[in-house]
């Protein structure tokens, strides 16, 4: 945890901040912070910066705070993902949310077991909790937007374009496809989306249709990588380039 994450519910009418549960046992058992000692701190949607600790007792911290700073900076990604894996999408959401994704849309695909839509992984505090962990990796403070979606194809028929608009460069990283990531434009893109098929990846018929609503297929290269480390390889890659592109601007 490299950043002690403020809710709302968390500030006291005298304006210090006082945290239970698991962050005050981390910052008693893990920081080992002493009355005094600095924290940091940021608040969920919010600025980043420090908190002066006032109690550390078993289960209850009690903070003083300074928020000063913005988070990291956005890359620009969306991610649109074929639900995996409850397993794996245990380790997507909070690498989705390290790297900073601003949405990600769960969707059904040929290749997705009914039985992953009734997993706990989808319910919402458990899928909250999951993105609140990779903020407090990545020590930042805004949480992407989570959208879950049953109906392939009515999703990219009926509502993506206007989800995405149409500035987004869409990115089909797809097996067959031969021309690589740098070849696609997106040092360019003001945007990105990304659309990740599922183990196995998309069927013909659901890259057909992606590729028919502007997705551009492009390898990943020769290996076939599972989702939970296809996402982060992806998500890495992408925003390298557009940090390449905007430091030779």
């Amino acid at each position: 945890m490299n950043l002690l994450l403020l809710h709302d519910a968390d500030f006291l009418p005298d304006g210090t901040v006082q945290m239970t549960g698991r962050r005050a046992q981390h910052a008693r058992e893990v920081l080992r912070a002493e009355p005094g000692e600095t924290l940091r701190v940021g608040q969920v949607g919010g600025l980043v910066g420090t908190g002066e600790v006032l109690e550390n007792a078993p289960g209850l911290l009690r903070l003083r705070v300074t928020l000063t700073d913005p988070p990291p900076p956005r890359p620009g990604v969306d991610l649109v993902l074929a639900i995996p894996r409850p397993k794996a999408l245990k380790r997507v959401l909070p690498a989705a949310a390290q790297l900073g994704v601003d949405r990600v849309v769960l969707v059904n695909a040929a290749r997705v077991e009914k039985s992953y839509f009734d997993s706990k992984v989808l319910d919402a505090a458990f899928l909250g909790e999951l993105l609140l962990q990779g903020l407090e990796q990545a020590r930042d403070t805004r949480l992407p937007e989570v959208l879950l979606r049953e109906r392939f194809r009515p999703f990219v028929e009926d509502e993506l374009d206007a989800l995405f608009g149409p500035q987004a460069l869409r990115l089909l990283p797809h097996p067959p496809a031969l021309q690589p990531l740098t070849r696609v434009g997106v040092q360019e893109a003001p945007r990105v989306v990304l659309a990740v098929g599922p183990d196995g990846g998309w069927v013909p018929f659901e890259a057909d249709l992606l590729a028919r609503h502007g997705f551009h297929p492009f390898s990943l290269g020769p290996r076939i990588l599972r989702v939970e480390t296809a996402v982060p390889v992806l998500l890495g890659q992408v925003a390298l380039l557009r940090e390449d592109s905007a430091g030779g601007r």
